[in-house]
Order: structure tokens, then sequence, then C-alpha cells
């Protein structure tokens, strides 16, 4: 396939290089240039505004921090959907806003052009060795022209609904669900060492038998090796991460209370100077409410 590929973070750049190692046609954009280097000497070409990457492209894919990064890069001047012809897709990879999904739908229709949301679920190391795992949604028919470019950057693409803001619902849920295990993990080792356990002791008891889930297993050798540094994925985008799920919650009036205790967690982390850590630092605001520095 032909496709462009706008935003070249931790994320990106090996989702770009996955779709080149794969044997597709790549234009990289960035808001910081010298990030397309590597991908050129991959093969890809760079191009110098959204539009230029778009422009001849059968897929568009986006993988960017926020909604207002995207809406920028989709919609703004010289935007990527400015160059998309009718009849491509823009397939946004991003954790961003049902209601910025919605925007984005509506925009392209008008223009003929499809939209599908396809988030991605694993961190740097596992886009790097293709096993990230795409949460998808939009027209089936659309979805099956891009599903090679999806295929190329993942181990596994689960379609979850024909509105393509159902696949961002999915990932915010999915992206509480492991904030809610971070906390659970940091509250269990705070416990266990204030009883004299060995933390390590516990993880490996719990990992290996009734929580043998990957997640589980990374975020508890994270939280007690302390690597929150370089962060894999940075405590504030997971509050960002946190409000969007709170607001979609609110949207579709389904309380989740303990989505507003991990908000309060990172709110804590940030005012104690953790800001450019892994989001899993939060476990350290449940060790210090133990007392135990």
């Amino acid at each position: 396939m032909r496709v462009a590929f706008l935003g070249l973070g931790q994320m990106g750049r090996a989702m770009a290089a996955n779709l080149l190692k794969n044997g597709h046609e790549v234009a990289v954009w960035n808001r910081s240039a010298a990030a397309c280097a590597p991908l050129e000497a991959l093969g890809a070409k760079a191009a110098p505004t959204p539009a230029a990457a778009a422009r001849g492209a059968q897929a568009a894919l986006t993988m960017l921090a926020d909604d207002a990064a995207l809406r920028a890069v989709a919609l703004g001047e010289d935007g990527l959907i400015e160059g998309l012809e009718p009849g491509a897709t823009h397939v946004s990879m991003s954790t961003v806003s049902v209601a910025l999904s919605h925007e984005l739908a509506a925009a392209h229709a008008a223009r003929g052009q499809d939209f599908a949301s396809a988030p991605v679920f694993g961190r740097p190391e596992a886009a790097a060795a293709q096993q990230l795992v795409v949460a998808a949604a939009g027209a089936p028919a659309t979805l099956e022209k891009v599903r090679p470019a999806l295929e190329a950057v993942s181990r596994r693409v689960f379609v979850v609904g024909e509105a393509p803001e159902q696949a961002n619902l999915v990932k915010l849920s999915g992206n509480f669900l492991i904030t809610c295990v971070i906390e659970s993990l940091a509250e269990v080792f705070a416990l266990a060492e204030k009883g004299g356990v060995e933390p390590r002791k516990v993880f490996e008891l719990l990992t290996e038998t009734l929580f043998a889930a990957p997640v589980y297993k990374t975020y508890g050798e994270i939280i007690l090796s302390e690597k929150f540094s370089p962060a894999g994925f940075r405590l504030p985008l997971g509050l960002k991460d946190n409000r969007l799920v709170l607001q979609a919650a609110e949207a579709l009036e389904t309380p989740l209370p303990l989505a507003a205790l991990v908000r309060d967690r990172f709110l804590a982390a940030l005012a104690n100077g953790d800001g450019e850590l892994d989001w899993a630092a939060i476990a350290r605001r449940a060790r210090s409410d133990a007392g135990l520095g």
C-alpha cells in the first residue's frame, strides 16, 4: 500500500519502520523533521507538510500525542485532509477523545474521504517488535481496505465496531484498566513491605499463578525496579487519558469511581515533580501514603 505516516514519536517511529519492513511504500511527516531521517534511511520519503504526506496515499495513519495535535495535523493549515484524495482513508491510531473521533469522521465524509479509528495497545518495545494490538472501528469496507497496513504494525487486529469513536472508547477503557492495575499493585506492594514481606516474592507468587497476565508482569516489574525513566509512556499523557475516559463516562452517564481515584494519583504525582517519568510512577504515591518514603 501507499501509506502516509504522521507522528514519529517513540511509537510512531517503530510503526512506520514496520510498515517499510513489510513492503509498504511510506511517506512520513513529523513536526520535528529530524525524526524522519532514520526512516528515510529505510526507504521512506519525508514530506514537508501533513497535506504533502497524504497526497497520493491510499491510507494516512496518524500517531499523535493528544486531541490538539491530531486536530492541527488533520484539519489545520496544510493538514492531511487537504492532501488526502477522495476514497482514501485517514486512520487515527492515537489515544484521543470520543468527541474528536466523531468530528474527524464528519470532516472526512464531507470531502468524500473515509475515516477509521485504530488505536493500539502496547509500549514502545512492543511497537518495535510488531507486537501491538489494534482496536479498530469503522465501516467494514474501510477497515478491509486498510487492514494490510494495520497488520503490518501489529500482531492482531480486533474490530470492535462500525462507528470510529467506538474504538476510542475501547482504547480509553483499556488504559483505565492499566492504571487500575498499577494502583492495585502499588497498594499491595506497600502493604506487603509494611508487613515485613518482600514485595518481589508477592509479585512472583501472584504473576506466576492467579495474575499471570502480561500487564501485571510488565508493570509489577517496572514498579519494583523503579524503572520510571526513560518513560515508555509519560505520566502527563496518562493523566490526559484519564481525563478523556472520565469525559466519555460523563457523556454516557456512567460512573467510574476508580478513575476519579486514579486521577488524584496522577495529580499528586505531578505535584511531587514526577511529570517526566513513566505513568507507572503513580505507584510512588501508594508507597508514600504508607510512610515508606
